[in-house]
């Protein structure tokens, strides 16, 4: 069995790639004002803290109940892109083959939905599951008789194409009964078809909220990695101690390529790079951009062909369907048959045959959901591509659509127009940003961050958007006559706290409010800002949180508590 979206050439045996994941009890919110990555990032060390004091689940016991009172037969498995849920599957296939996982089943049937996603006429269950086992026809009638030791697998659901329209009122009861894909899945969800059968459902937590979740009986997280996997990957990746254990060293020692890797997929983009580039012997990565550059740079100099306009097309292609939302793209498509017989296209992009009784499609993606954010930035950076709707309607970089959709994308955006990484894309790969383009974004930057500092809006994506250039002029060139920050209803992590800091060190002078209500500030974060706070004429967060700090013995280290009463005297404690 091969490690899933094996790249083309290589054979890696996915009982030699696995690396454990940690899963919990609970699932991500419904509605997230934020890209979901950065929402993990929020959340990571809570859950992964949760899970070391609440026994972690393993995959055998999913469908167990944990108070034995109601049955489990519908599981919902949620993570972020990248964090291992088709692993997770392929886990659990693995071990059942095997006879190791004791799963309590006599059968499983494994879909996905990206398969699903090429029947575009009325069908049933029975044929669905055909399509691809022709050899069960003799058999299957027994198997879906006996549907209380049945286990379906449905994996992928937020890369269905009808996902928003899945609230059904048309049911079948039948699996020989024919209806749409979507009404098929909804009756097996409702427990109208096959009412006994155990079904597992994995998602990203961006189409969770057009899951009919009343009947789901278990949530489930996927956390990621904790260090200890991590090592174990770069063990497992680089298949040398001595050199996994110098490498793992390298990330260790910069914050911003250790909180990526408690993701598997960025994980893999790290070791990738350190693979490329010996040990990082240039200048450490500082922002996302900067691992993203490096990445794309890495993967590229085993190739010897033209790289720009190849390069080009893919960011073409990134850039079109992330503003469709979609993520899946097939041979069928215009953009991708441009790409047809190029071998670059193998290196940045995943496929996946989806084998028909008529016919093979075959399905692409980028190997992350980030690095299709990448390309998409990279794209508008060095082409004359005006930016989105959505960014152009305010005027304001780093800000996006509500649930944060363009987030990274406006930070690799920024990063690419930065000088350093314009300079070092053109000099690599030979893509280029003209210098009008880069100016203007500056000027962008630095007028909308004097704007957002005088009237006290919200700014954290445009700090981020600072931060990726890197440039200390920008900062100092904002020279506001009011400096408000306000990143108030946001559980920052700390790479945010290093962009509100990057930008409050530049600065000069009195800052005249700090806005940090509701987002969960942490003892040792106020710790790390305490020179900030002392230039704070008006510091505004949570009143109970205070009340609980003014215990603390030495939260403040010289600060007396005249001192700190002093620097929350202008708080308004209504």
């Amino acid at each position: 069995m091969l490690f899933y979206n094996t790249r083309h050439g290589e054979k890696i045996l996915f009982s030699e790639h696995y690396v454990n994941l940690l899963l919990v009890d609970g699932h991500q919110g419904l509605e997230n004002k934020r890209h979901e990555v950065l929402t993990f990032g929020q959340k990571r060390l809570s859950l992964q803290q949760k899970s070391a004091v609440h026994r972690n689940i393993t995959p055998a016991e999913l469908f167990s109940s944990a108070n034995g009172v109601r049955p489990v037969k519908k599981v919902l498995v949620t993570g972020v892109a990248g964090i291992g849920k088709t692993i997770l599957v392929q886990k659990m296939l693995f071990e059942y083959g095997r006879n190791k996982d004791h799963l309590a089943f006599d059968f499983i049937i494994h879909m996905t939905f990206r398969d699903l996603n090429l029947i575009d006429k009325p069908t049933n269950f029975r044929e669905l599951v055909l399509r691809k086992n022709r050899h069960l026809a003799k058999e299957l009638d027994n198997i879906l008789a006996n549907d209380s030791k049945l286990l379906i697998i449905l994996d992928g659901f937020d890369e269905f194409r009808h996902y928003r329209s899945c609230d059904v009122d048309i049911f079948v009861t039948e699996p020989d009964e024919d209806a749409e894909v979507k009404e098929v899945f909804g009756s097996l969800m409702l427990g109208e078809l096959l009412p006994n059968a155990s079904v597992m459902l994995t998602s990203r937590p961006a189409a969770v909220n057009h899951i009919p979740v009343g009947c789901i009986d278990r949530f489930v997280l996927i956390t990621g990695f904790s260090l200890t996997e991590v090592q174990d990957f770069f063990l497992r990746y680089f298949q040398d101690g001595v050199v996994a254990e110098r490498m793992f060293s390298v990330v260790t020692a910069n914050e911003l390529m250790l909180t990526l890797c408690y993701i598997p997929a960025f994980c893999y983009i790290v070791c990738c790079i350190l693979k490329e580039s010996k040990d990082l012997t240039g200048e450490s990565p500082k922002t996302m951009t900067d691992i993203y550059v490096q990445y794309l740079v890495a993967l590229l100099r085993s190739h010897t062909q033209q790289l720009s306009d190849i390069v080009l097309k893919l960011g073409r292609l990134a850039f079109h369907k992330l503003m469709e939302h979609q993520t899946l793209f097939y041979t069928s498509d215009r953009d991708v048959a441009a790409l047809e017989g190029n071998s670059l296209v193998s290196t940045f992009l995943d496929k996946t045959v989806a084998q028909e009784p008529s016919c093979t499609e075959e399905v692409f993606s980028f190997a992350h959901l980030t690095v299709q954010e990448f390309f998409a930035a990279l794209y508008c950076a060095v082409t004359d591509q005006t930016l989105p709707d959505a960014l152009q309607s305010s005027g304001l970089p780093g800000e996006a659509t509500n649930n944060g959709h363009l987030d990274l994308f406006n930070r690799f955006l920024s990063g690419i127009l930065s000088e350093r990484n314009a300079t070092f894309l053109s000099r690599q790969v030979g893509l280029c940003c003209s210098k009008e383009k880069v100016e203007t974004y500056r000027e962008k930057i630095i007028t909308a961050l004097k704007m957002l500092c005088e009237n006290g809006a919200h700014m954290l994506n445009c700090l981020h958007c600072l931060f990726e250039q890197q440039d200390p002029s920008l900062a100092v060139a904002v020279q506001s006559r009011t400096l408000r920050v306000n990143v108030s209803d946001e559980t920052l992590t700390q790479m945010d706290y290093n962009a509100i800091k990057y930008f409050l060190n530049l600065t000069k002078g009195k800052i005249s409010e700090l806005d940090l209500t509701g987002t969960g500030v942490s003892c040792d974060a106020l710790r790390d800002i305490q020179p900030l706070l002392l230039r704070c004429e008006n510091l505004c967060f949570c009143f109970m949180l205070f009340l609980r700090m003014q215990r603390l013995t030495g939260l403040f280290f010289h600060l007396e508590q005249g001192e700190f009463c002093k620097l929350l005297r202008p708080l308004d404690f209504q």
